[in-house]
């Protein structure tokens, strides 16, 4: 199935201005079939599997549909449980945001009668439920459907099998008979056929059939990951591995954006490619990353084509692909020409049903990860580093003048063996905590404070300085809200901070020294909502300084200026 670009689907203004907020380029499948015979007015049956995009699919059309001006119930669409409920009404939210006022409200068992009282009174155009609260509604006379024009029964074979019939022959019963009828569904049913056969008008059937496709053979593994938790396992997994050269897909251009500015923040050369970047740009993107002239390229699938690199080590799914096909052109961008290659893929909540129906349709086996602890991150590391010194070894012809030299100042072979190992490692961080299970943290003993309140700081690179923010992980601080407290402070330059360092109770961050003349005489404290947060100069030589950890609420800055 060929997939469009949403402005080739003859859609509004403020329709295209929400699916450009959301980052979305293109189309998914099932939404280039159904969107443009939705709008042409057909009654519709979608074949699509969860995760397939349908939800937009006959929301857009919906919203379309519907005059603003019109305060009656215009579009009815029925799901099988509260939370599918919720999952639609919020997605109805974001793609009529632009669409001024456009209501619409989730209807279901077990929430408040009071709330969706109020709501009906005051007038919506769309209608999110269940049909048990549906009906439960129409009893009371709460929701009038006399001026519906179109319904929507989501995952139809579910409801079915919850023994919802009854309900909906008497819901749809309600309804006028000139409405515009769709139903998405797995599966078709000869219930679904006597339900279909009752209630539309000569409908369209949309069907997206998943041809079995073959992967390359390539390292498959997925971790199951929340959201929240993505960035610090993708940390976790390429310090684990060692990855040099790697392409880490996003679903969104907004999270590619802000994908690619939180490695740039955590030291590695990265960059981005998305629709939303001109195509002078894009290729230059491209060329360089054709020569390995930085470590990770952060895209869309859009942007990614006819991306070709022999040594491309590591392909991530950072959000899980909408089809198979998206999946199998991702992953068969590594491993190639024989080279070994590694694809991985990070999912939480449904998205497991997504990956299994992947696992079906390519008919490989996709291995579920554990993420590596911190202390084995080290081992390999360390590992690594005495494995480069065997190599040095083994290769011969080592100049001994340096050596001989520090041996002569009555240093010990052993003692000179592993300063330059600790050299070699860099200092490290203070322990991170563990991303596997997630636990409520006790308070640090005084061991664990002074541990993370006298941090081994490198030298900052050429022309830049540590700084100190009396914020860390305790506060959920992330290197994006790092970025933007200094630059709103200081009045840095966009993209002008260096390497940052997290770690529990404070952060450090690298800033060019001309900005920081504002620092010298004393400390600024930037008013946020988790506190006032204190910048200073973090010279590496006071870095034993016991400071006070930071407030432990989550943050979110208030104001950009200093107080």
């Amino acid at each position: 199935m060929t997939k469009l670009n949403f402005a080739d689907l003859g859609l509004s203004p403020e329709i295209l201005k929400a699916v450009a907020d959301l980052g979305f380029e293109e189309a998914s499948p099932i939404q280039s079939a159904a969107i443009p015979v939705l709008l042409e007015g057909h009654d519709v049956v979608g074949q699509s599997q969860t995760g397939s995009g349908k939800t937009a699919a006959f929301a857009i059309p919906a919203i379309e549909l519907c005059v603003a001006s019109d305060r009656s119930v215009q579009v009815l669409i029925m799901c099988p449980t509260r939370e599918l409920a919720t999952q639609v009404a919020d997605e109805v939210h974001k793609l009529s945001a632009h669409k001024r006022g456009m209501h619409a409200v989730p209807i279901y068992g077990g929430a408040s009668y009071e709330r969706q009282f109020f709501e009906l009174k005051k007038g919506v155009q769309i209608v999110i439920g269940t049909p048990g609260r549906i009906m439960d509604h129409m009893d009371r006379g709460t929701l009038q459907l006399g001026s519906v024009k179109m319904v929507v029964l989501d995952e139809a074979d579910r409801m079915l099998d919850m023994g919802f019939r009854e309900d909906i022959e008497k819901i749809l019963s309600a309804t006028p008979n000139e409405r515009q009828t769709v139903f998405f569904s797995a599966t078709v049913s000869k219930q679904i056929r006597d339900l279909i056969e009752r209630h539309s008008n000569e409908p369209k059937s949309v069907k997206i059939e998943q041809k079995q496709l073959t992967v390359p053979a390539i390292e498959q593994w997925y971790y199951e990951v929340q959201q929240r938790m993505k960035f610090e396992t993708l940390l976790r997994l390429i310090d684990f591995h060692g990855y040099k050269l790697g392409i880490i897909f996003c679903n969104t251009q907004r999270m590619v954006d802000e994908l690619a500015d939180d490695l740039i923040a955590q030291g590695f050369s990265a960059d981005r490619l998305h629709g939303g970047i001109a195509q002078a740009q894009r290729t230059r993107v491209m060329n360089k990353f054709k020569k390995a002239e930085f470590e990770f390229l952060v895209a869309t699938d859009v942007a990614a084509r006819g991306i070709d690199v022999d040594e491309l080590e590591l392909v991530v799914n950072y959000d899980l692909p909408y089809d198979s096909e998206d999946y199998v052109h991702r992953i068969g961008r590594t491993g190639r020409a024989g080279r070994k290659g590694m694809a991985i893929t990070f999912v939480s909540g449904r998205d497991i049903y997504k990956l299994q129906h992947i696992e079906r349709y390519t008919r490989t086996k996709i291995l579920r990860g554990k993420i590596p602890t911190a202390g084995e991150v080290e081992e390999r590391r360390a590992e690594a580093m005495v494995q480069k010194v065997r190599e040095v070894l083994n290769r011969g012809n080592l100049s001994m003048a340096l050596t001989d030299r520090l041996l002569s100042e009555g240093y010990n072979s052993t003692d000179i063996a592993a300063a330059l190992f600790e050299l070699l490692a860099g200092p490290e961080a203070a322990p991170e905590k563990e991303i596997d299970e997630p636990r409520k943290k006790s308070a640090p003993s005084r061991e664990e404070h002074l541990q993370d309140s006298s941090p081994n700081l490198r030298p900052a690179s050429r022309g830049m300085q540590w700084v100190r923010v009396g914020a860390g992980r305790e506060t959920r601080i992330s290197p994006r809200d790092i970025i933007s407290l200094l630059e709103d402070s200081l009045g840095l330059p966009v993209r002008s901070v260096g390497i940052i360092d997290i770690l529990s109770g404070q952060s450090f961050a690298q800033v060019p020294q001309q900005f920081l003349d504002v620092l010298r005489d004393a400390p600024r404290l930037v008013e946020t909502n988790a506190g006032d947060i204190q910048i200073s100069l973090a010279p590496v030589e006071d870095s034993k300084k016991d400071y006070q950890a930071g407030p432990k609420k989550k943050f979110s800055k208030k104001s950009k200026g200093p107080k």
